[in-house]
Order: structure tokens, then sequence, then C-alpha cells
């Protein structure tokens, strides 16, 4: 059923999509150990060298190459065509919705559909999933080419690419769930891939035990979306809240029902409280880091808020808190960034301060700039992962930057990638960070409320802090004296092109991607591509939207925050460059004269060890230990208690009935038996003596009457 009058061949098909990637998928994790017979293996970059054998030698795994990123690059292509279709509508008919089968169906007037819905937001998500999702199959295919468990990886990645795009082409909360749940399933499945490793396995678990909290609250909220407005699916709910004509009951329960969407989104896309799964993360391959953990899945939390608009505008209590614990993640992760010494993890702490940002932007009212930032990011941030991949690639499997130094000149097309995704990350104009960053920090600046002057500079200060630790990162790696091990450096290398031509199509998306956001101080032309005239059709149409309310400042204001922010950030940069190249000892006295700052950001702010202390030990092991004492206590003690009762009662019935009712019985036997002892004298039996005691008996009768 199509639901969006006459469409082009892509828009129609917009279903087929996902099961492109689906089919790799399938074919890899039901037979792909023909083609790979040895790749059950699980080794580490550096550590597990064997290609396999026979029919799943070089062929097999040639195949399996061909075949997986193949797909996903198919997926690109048509995503590509149905977004250009869509292009062609007009802006207010920039929707095409296909119903192919009635899924779900329950009491009431309860129903979700299996439907796809292609409008100009999940147009730029299906583009960022399978494009940057391209690049980075197409960069495994050099990084895992040495592992085992090549085809299962491939399957694995094939596999979340599906859930991703269900997820962002739902056009239901019912079927969006299904992705939502299946891209944690895929993330368990590849944060654990080294599954012979232990810390592999613990973060995988920790990932999905902490994903499922979030997940819990957003159920809830679609349970209460559908019973407070009777409908699940996103253009009803956008209509119906934006129309104001639901049951005026209904509006007291907007707040709570954000809120748990809200909560929903702090777990998949690692804000506090649940963020604290996305470091550990890291455990999986690179290549896991740069596609599930940087450019796709975390950001959906942020997909799902900017696709729920129409019903986070109505509830400003949940709005504000959205911008609060956005603007918190980003300043506290990036702080914990500063300092950390493993390449990927100051990358993991990175990419959860760029959520926070995101999440700032959403929650004072700028969606679409959410939905920017999470576009820029997903080039540079997948950038950066794959980049350090390299270098870990180079080094042997080495990811400590204190082990490191001197490499620009060894790798330099990895070298000269990361510098431009180091560049845009750290917000200098013209590169795509800058543009997202930017209207970020001007937004926040300009909404309405009295925190935002407070929240903007939170948000310039994560800024000056993410420059520093970025190129912390870059003067720690590339430059300086060489700190690498002497067999290590023996090898160092730079990577195949199967990894390198990805970087530099990254890079190039890096420099290019923001200019679809330029400011309107810069005064570009009408006709010029913007991607929020693009998004205006999904967050347009209601008058309480917050960034509606925007107050007005001149252009010279902009102007002068603008100039702050790049200010900061290459004061940030130098900052950084004088402390790890110029005067490496400047940091280290730095270090000794904030010991204890120093000491507390390096351990993460002891987050993890204070929710082992109450969660782990306390709630579930202590609680576990608190709950075995009550059953063997209490729940026990009832049953022992019982059961001695029953014994007791059965002691004292058995007395009773001993003494009491077998005593009484007993008594009149006796007492019966002794009566009959004088009967028993006159029943003798005898004739004789029955006539004797007849004629005794006359004797005394007439005896007693002689003598009356």
């Amino acid at each position: 059923m199509v639901s969006a009058g006459d469409l082009g061949f892509f828009l129609r098909n917009i279903w087929v999509i996902p099961l492109i990637p689906l089919a790799g998928a399938a074919a890899m994790l039901l037979f792909g150990r023909r083609l790979d017979p040895q790749g059950g293996g699980h080794g580490e970059q550096g550590h597990d060298h064997h290609a396999g054998g026979g029919t799943g030698g070089r062929t097999g795994k040639a195949l399996i190459s061909l075949l997986c990123p193949g797909a996903v690059g198919l997926a690109f292509l048509f995503s590509l065509g149905a977004v250009v279709e869509l292009a062609g509508r007009a802006p207010q008919a920039r929707r095409a919705e296909v119903v192919v089968f009635q899924w779900l169906t329950g009491s009431g007037n309860f129903q979700a559909a299996w439907g796809f819905l292609l409008d100009p937001l999940s147009s730029v998500m299906i583009l960022v999933v399978t494009g940057v999702g391209f690049l980075i199959h197409v960069y495994s295919i050099g990084y895992m080419g040495h592992q085992g468990g090549y085809y299962r990886f491939f399957g694995y990645l094939n596999l979340f690419v599906f859930f991703m795009l269900m997820l962002v082409l739902a056009n239901n909360y019912v079927l969006l769930f299904v992705g939502w749940e299946g891209v944690g399933l895929c993330s368990y499945l590849l944060i654990g891939f080294y599954f012979h490793r232990k810390s592999a396995g613990d973060a995988g678990n920790k990932a999905f035990l902490v994903n499922r909290i979030g997940d819990a609250a957003f159920l809830l909220g679609i349970l209460l979306m559908f019973a407070t407005l009777g409908t699940a699916q996103f253009t009803q709910v956008t209509d119906l809240l934006r129309s104001g004509k639901y049951a005026p009951q209904a509006a007291q329960y907007f707040n709570l029902m954000a809120l748990l969407l809200f909560i929903g989104a702090t777990g998949k896309s690692a804000q506090i409280p649940l963020y604290v799964w996305l470091p550990d993360a890291m455990e999986g391959p690179t290549p896991v880091s740069a596609l599930i953990h940087a450019a796709t899945m975390v950001t959906a939390g942020v997909y799902m808020v900017a696709r729920s608009n129409a019903l986070f505008v109505l509830a400003p209590e949940t709005m504000g808190l959205v911008a609060i614990i956005g603007a918190a993640t980003a300043i506290f992760a990036a702080s914990i960034g500063l300092v950390q010494n493993d390449i990927k993890r100051v990358l993991a702490y990175s990419t959860v301060s760029q959520l926070g940002y995101m999440f700032l932007a959403c929650g004072v009212g700028a969606f679409w700039v959410g939905i920017f930032h999470l576009y820029t990011h997903a080039f540079f941030k997948a950038l950066l992962f794959l980049g350090s991949g390299s270098v870990i690639h180079a080094l042997s499997g080495e990811q400590d930057m204190r082990k490191m130094g001197a490499l620009k000149d060894k790798i330099p097309v990895t070298f000269r990638t990361m510098f431009i995704a180091a560049l845009a990350i750290a917000g200098i104009p013209g590169l795509a960070g800058f543009f997202s960053k930017d209207e970020i920090l001007w937004q926040t600046w300009s909404s309405q409320g009295g925190a935002h002057r407070f929240l903007y500079g939170i948000g310039i200060l994560t800024a000056s802090f993410t420059a520093f630790y970025m190129w912390r990162l870059m003067n720690m790696t590339f430059y300086g004296a060489s700190r690498v091990e002497q067999d290590v450096e023996r090898h160092i290398h730079e990577s195949p092109k199967a990894m390198t031509v990805p970087l530099m199509v990254l890079a190039a998306g890096s420099v290019a991607a923001g200019w679809v956001g330029i400011p309107k101080v810069f005064h570009f032309p009408e006709s010029w591509p913007s991607l929020e005239h693009w998004l205006a059709p999904v967050f347009a149409g209601d008058p309480r939207q917050v960034a509606a309310a925007a107050e007005h400042h001149s252009a010279a204001a902009e102007w002068g925050l603008m100039a702050l922010s790049v200010a900061l950030a290459v004061g940030g940069i130098l900052l950084a460059r004088r402390m790890y190249h110029q005067q490496p000892e400047l940091a280290d006295s730095m270090e000794q004269r904030l010991k204890p700052l120093h000491t507390l950001l390096l351990n993460k702010y002891y987050i993890d060890e204070i929710y082992n202390a109450l969660f782990v030990n306390g709630l579930a092991k202590g609680g576990g230990t608190l709950l075995g004492r009550f059953d063997a206590g209490v729940v026990d003690g009832g049953v022992n208690g019982a059961g001695w009762m029953t014994r007791f009662s059965s002691t004292l019935s058995i007395w009773w009935d001993t003494w009491i009712i077998d005593g009484s019985i007993r008594l009149g036997a006796f007492l019966v038996k002794l009566s009959s002892y004088p009967v028993r004298i006159l029943q003798t039996g005898l004739v004789q003596s029955y006539a004797l005691s007849i004629v005794v008996g006359v004797i005394l009768l007439f005896g007693y009457y002689l003598w009356r």
C-alpha cells in the first residue's frame, strides 16, 4: 500500500533498501563457514594471521569481501536514487510512505504496520548509514583480512546495517523499536567479537545490560503514547500533536511520555547516567568502533528525539532536561578525554561529548542543528576511528599513545587524513565541524530560557576542551620523538589501499559536508543547498516550537561569538602543541601540580567504581545476598516453622487420639468389663442354676411380704 501518491521506482520500493544488507548477513551467517572454513578464530589484529585454506581460502575471502561491502554499496545506491526522487518533489510533498503489511493487531485500535517512511529526516539518516557504512566495510577488508572470524565479522556488520536501516526507515515507533533492539543485539555481538578475551565479553555484557534500562523506558513511552493518543505511527502522531485536537487530558502525560522516550535515548546514545557502556565498547574491532559507536548506532537516540519533535515541543520541562543532560554529558566526557592515554578511548569519550552537543541542540529546540551535527560528526569521527585503526595496524596492535610519536612521515596518508579530521572536530573554519558546532552554540545562545547563557558557556568550554584533547592525541601520535618500541618500529608501514582510500573519502567529507549548513550571516544565495531548508518540512508547523521563538540578535553578535569559539579552538590546539610537542616537560609538570585532579580524570571520576559499588556489588550482588538471607531466614524460616508447627500439631493430635479418644474408649470398655462380672455370675448357662436362682428369688420375695 502506497500513501504518498504516484511515486518513482525507488520510492515505491524503499522497503528493499534494508533487505539488501539482510541478504548479505543471511549468506554469511548461514553459508559463510563454507567460504572461510578456518574463519572461526577470533584473533586481534597482528595476533592471528591465518587466512583460511581450501575452498575457504583466498577465493572464499575474496567472495566475502565482494558480497558484504557490495551489499551495503548497493543499498547506498538505492538510497541515493530514492533521495533524488524525493528531492524532485515539492517541499511539502517530500514524504513517501509504503506499508508492506499489517504486522501487529491487538485489542481496541492497536495496530502496527510493517511500513516504511522516507522523508527529509530519514533520507539524511539512510545516506549516512549506507554511505559511511560502505566505506567502513571496505576499510574492514584490509583491517580484518588476516584475522579469524572473517565471515562472522562481515555477517554481523551487514546485520547491523539492516537493523539500523529498519530503525531509520520505520514509519511507526513499534517497528522502530525492532530496529532499536536489533542494533543493540548486533552491538553486543560486535563488541564481544574477540570472545576469547574476558574484557571483550564483559564489555559486550555491559553494553547489553545498560541498554536494557533505557529500552525498558522507551517501550513504556511507546505504550503510554498509544494509550494517550491512540496511535504510534509517526505521521499520525505528528499531525495530531500539531493540530491540538488530542484529548485535553492527554496533555498532562506529554512530559512523562517525552521523558520515557528520552531515557531510552540516553541508553542508546550514551548520555548521563547511561553512558558507561560506550568507552568499554572499544574492546571491539576498530571498524566496529567507527560504524556503530561513532557514525550510526549511537546517533539513534538523537534521531528518535528529532523524529519526536512535535511531542518534545509540547513538553517544555523535558526539553529543558534534554538540554541540561546534553550539556552536562558534553563537558563531563570532554574533561575525561583530556588525560586518557589509549587512542581509542580518547575518541570514545569524544563521541560521548559530541553526542551531548547533539542533545543540547535538540534541547533548545534546534532539532535540525542536532541532525546537522550528527551528519558532519559521522564523517570526521568515523575518519578518526579508522585513522586510529590504521595507526594501531602500523604499530602491530599498540594503542597506548605514550608508546607512539614521530609517525607523520612513516604513515603519511593516515597522518594527513587524521589531521583534517582533527581540525574539523576542533571547529576550524571551512571544515565540517566548524559549521555544525558553531550553529549549536549560536542556537543555544539565542534560545529562550533562563539557563541558555549558562548552557552556552558549558558548550564553548567543551569546544576548547575538544580542540585540546584532539591535538594532544595528534601530537602524542605523530609529532615529537619516537617512543615506539624498537621491535615494533622496524615493522611500521602504511596501511593498504583498502584502508587508506576510505580515509581519503572521509577526509573529503570532513571538509565539504558542513557547507550545507552555512550560517545566515554569510549571506549565501537562496539557491545554495541548505540542510535547514531540506529538513524544514519535518520540524515546521508548530508555533510553540522553541527554536522559532528565539530572540533576535544582531549579525555582529553572531560574528563575535563565532570569533570567540574559533579563538578558543585555536588556543586549545596551540596549548596542546606546546605541552605535548614543543615542551613535553610542561605536561609532566602540570600533571604533578594538579595530581589529584589528573588522577580523578584519569580514573573517569570513579564512576565505574561507584556504579560497581552501588549497582553491581550493592543492588545486584548485595541485593542477591540480602534476598538470599531473606530466603533463608524468612522464606525458609517460614517453611521450617510451618513444618515444625505441622510436626507439633501432629504430635499433639497423636497424644489427644491416644490418651483422650482412645483412653476414653478403653475406660468405657474397662467399666463395661468390670460391670460384667456380677452378670457373669448369674449368666452361667446352666438350667439348674437358673432354677435355683428363681426359687431363691421367690423365697426372698415371699419373705419380704411376710415381714412387711
